[in-house]
């Protein structure tokens, strides 16, 4: 597990706020916590720096970039070695229709979340992508019908000040 910094109220007073809105502006997000503006950043400099803050997304609608269809790809690997693990991992990584891959331990390898024009962009990528690579032994795919993200965050840190 990675050595992270230790957080305070104030710092996971931040983390809240940007992961329901990554655009706040320092002003906002200061009075909102109640600390100085310079304080502040200097706060969202030091997570951003520590890798606590890895990143700032936008959420964008699919269907706005012609995203039809989403899936769930569940994936059973022939073999567990490093090698075609770390293979198969790279060539998930490279396909431009990955939203997310998760490894994951149980009888399936990788849950695979694509976002695909329709139908037959997905048969094709399952096909190309998933059924013909050598390291695949099964695939089942799930249609998404919905998908919700959650903008809050779920911590699980014993604080002293609470």
């Amino acid at each position: 597990m990675k050595a992270f910094p230790s957080l305070d109220s104030m710092d996971i007073q931040i983390l809240r706020l940007l992961r329901k809105n990554a655009r706040i502006s320092n002003k906002e997000l200061a009075d909102k916590i109640g600390l100085a503006q310079s304080s502040c950043l200097e706060r969202v400099r030091r997570l951003r720096l520590a890798r606590v803050l890895t990143g700032f997304h936008a959420d964008v609608d699919p269907d706005a970039i012609g995203i039809g269809l989403q899936a769930m790809v569940a994936v059973r690997l022939t073999r567990h070695s490093r090698g075609e693990v770390e293979s198969f991992q790279r060539h998930l990584e490279a396909l431009p229709e990955v939203v997310t891959i998760f490894h994951v331990a149980g009888a399936n390898d990788y849950l695979v979340h694509v976002a695909v024009r329709d139908a037959s962009h997905l048969r094709e990528l399952a096909l190309s992508a998933f059924t013909e690579r050598p390291e695949v032994a099964h695939i089942e795919t799930q249609l998404i019908f919905q998908h919700t993200r959650n903008h809050d965050l779920p911590l699980y840190l014993q604080l002293d000040e609470e």
